[in-house]
């Protein structure tokens, strides 16, 4: 139960600086190294990651080796079994894709409490030598950050901000820009109205007094985001980190 990861949880509650790091890849090995160097968090990606529940249970095992870092994973789908299955494996939190009003909002928080708030079916395989067995205690020491990536989403941001239980949103930005517009991600005729839909999360999540969380494609942009006001923000990916470095080592030397 004394881990460090349950202090990064609470800490990123509180409104404190959270870095993180994304992982696609079902490498347990180079998670729990990556674990080791610093992040206060590491992202499993459940959606469009290359893992599927066992990954997630033996990358979650590697991270909590590091003794350091929260394991988080990104689910599917704001559905309550996989939600479930997820902080059964020991998450310490989730990120819920494609919330697009109050109600799914809600629905995603049912599905991370126990009975007396919430509809979570008690099982606790792994979670309970982690998180603890005490539905209460699991309740309030998991986080959930609902992702705005949508227009109905964006529409709604105020209201999806206001429903108790929704620690924070997180911004998935490739589909936040698609959202507003874009014909592929990142595509700059749409910058403006991208930063403007950002700001307006923002906003949001600052005035409910919820976590304002975002993907970033590197430490540079990251700094930039929490210089903005964001406080949860993910690097990059360890399938683009791979495929850099070795894109970098064959043109030096070439």
């Amino acid at each position: 139960m004394n881990h460090p990861a349950a202090d990064v949880i609470a800490q990123a509650k509180q409104g404190k600086v959270t870095v993180g790091y994304w992982s696609v890849l079902d490498s347990p090995i180079s998670n729990e190294r990556v674990a080791m160097t610093g992040y206060d968090y590491i992202a499993l990606d459940g959606q469009h990651g290359l893992m599927g529940y066992s990954g997630i249970l033996a990358n979650l095992m590697a991270i909590d080796a590091a003794h350091g870092p929260a394991g988080i994973v990104r689910v599917e789908a704001n559905n309550a079994a996989v939600i479930g299955q997820a902080l059964d494996a020991g998450a310490r939190g989730v990120i819920v894709p494609l919330v697009n009003n109050s109600a799914e909002a809600e629905a995603a928080v049912q599905a991370t409490r126990y009975p007396g708030t919430g509809m979570r079916s008690y099982g606790p395989m792994r979670s309970g030598l982690r998180v603890g067995p005490t539905p209460a205690d699991s309740d309030g020491s998991v986080i959930l950050l609902v992702m705005i990536e949508t227009a109905e989403g964006l529409d709604n941001v105020e209201s999806i901000c206001a429903v108790e239980g929704v620690d924070g949103v997180y911004i998935g930005p490739s589909d936040l820009s698609l959202a507003v517009g874009g014909k592929r991600p990142n595509d700059p005729d749409v910058a403006e109205d991208f930063n403007a839909a950002v700001k307006r999360v923002l906003a949001a999540a600052k005035a409910a007094g919820r976590i304002a969380a975002i993907h970033t494609p590197s430490g540079a942009v990251a700094r930039q985001r929490i210089e903005q006001g964001f406080t949860f923000v993910s690097i990059a990916s360890d399938l683009t980190h791979l495929e850099q470095a070795a894109r970098d080592h064959l043109a030096a030397v070439r």
